[in-house]
């Protein structure tokens, strides 16, 4: 049976908490295992592939903590094996050893069914211009 995508959501609402608090594990599980996936992410950062991906969500949750995430979607485009998220993650989380603060990214999430599981094949986030 497959997992419905509302629960992909819950999934990945929870891990947006655990990597805002500097826990990686999380997100990276909500992430194919493939050599496909690519993430674009808000630091600059542009990598493909299940490991790359990984180690560098592990670098990304190093600079955070104290912090929390909530995904604000402005789209949500569900097909019979892929989906699309599009909106904003925002929070209050420490970045870099600093003071807890206001922290907002524009997200956009693709996601492919992969044996009865969503798993994010695509991030692409930047930050929101001031």
């Amino acid at each position: 049976m497959n997992e419905s995508f509302d629960t992909a959501l819950e999934r990945t609402a929870a891990a947006l908490t655990a990597i805002a608090g500097g826990d990686p594990g999380p997100f990276a599980a909500c992430w194919t295992e493939t050599d496909d996936g690519t993430l674009m992410g808000g630091f600059l950062t542009r990598v493909q592939g299940a490991v790359a991906v990984r180690e560098t969500l592990g670098w990304v949750a190093s600079r955070f903590s104290n912090g929390d995430l909530v995904a604000e979607y402005d789209q949500v485009l569900v097909g019979n094996d892929w989906a699309m998220t599009a909106g904003y993650e925002r929070g209050v989380l420490a970045l870099d050893g600093a003071e807890p603060a206001p922290f907002a990214v524009r997200v956009t999430h693709v996601y492919r069914l992969e044996e009865g599981v969503w798993r994010i094949i695509h991030r692409h986030g930047d930050h929101v211009p001031a």
